[in-house]
């Protein structure tokens, strides 16, 4: 590993980390306008990340995706912000909310990467190879690779909040007990459904063409 993509590696889990505390601070304000302060008693309400970091889902396991795939796949997480449903005005539709602020923060992000990216290339005159613009292209798609990912309907990720918010009460608890094996089925369908990852990766290109299409397309 030369010295170019070391800094590249640091720039881009740099990103993460930041991307990550704002997807969680996201949860936290959106809990606390819907009548839950519990995150923001617990001092979570904030985008300072160290506040959101967790040593192994947020440092070591992208570190050891990104290593691995040598910078073609990463994702990782953050502590998981406290919410107690029942201090919620509504607590399904809130919940509902609350899981939907953490994907949608990572969306203007991508778009926020994105046109920084446009200006760096069309106004400054970057060009695509270099350090800053390989950086700010990861932080488009790591942005919109985070939105999708939490958005997948399995607990606890956002996506299982949404659909828990659409289901009848009486499949409510089957659907949440989920939860106990979700991290184990997430990692099955990563590694051993080529499928899962293909239709993810599609995915992830078709938001990244909206998001170009959203900030002008090309500026040349």
């Amino acid at each position: 590993m030369d010295k170019h993509q070391a800094i590249l590696i640091l720039v881009v889990l740099t990103f993460l980390v930041l991307s990550l505390a704002i997807h969680e601070a996201a949860h936290a304000f959106v809990a606390r306008m819907c009548g839950d302060d519990t995150a923001e008693r617990e001092g979570r309400l904030t985008l300072n990340p160290i506040d959101h970091i967790d040593p192994f889902m947020t440092v070591l396991l992208p570190l050891v995706l990104f290593l691995s795939s040598n910078g073609s796949f990463v994702f990782g997480g953050a502590k998981p912000v406290p919410v107690n449903p029942h201090r919620l005005r509504n607590p399904s539709r809130d919940m509902m909310f609350v899981a939907l602020a953490g994907p949608i923060s990572n969306l203007v992000l991508s778009v926020i990467f994105m046109i920084i990216y446009k200006v760096s290339g069309f106004y400054v005159g970057y060009s695509a190879d270099t350090l800053l613009m390989k950086a700010l292209y990861g932080g488009v798609t790591l942005n919109i690779f985070l939105a999708l990912f939490n958005m997948i309907p399995i607990p606890p990720l956002d996506g299982s909040r949404v659909v828990m918010h659409f289901l009848p009460h009486s499949k409510k608890q089957g659907y949440a007990q989920m939860e106990r094996f979700g991290i184990f089925i997430i990692l099955g369908l990563f590694w051993m459904v080529p499928g899962f990852r293909v239709f993810l990766g599609n995915a992830s290109y078709q938001v990244f063409n909206f998001v170009w299409l959203l900030t002008g397309g090309s500026w040349a």
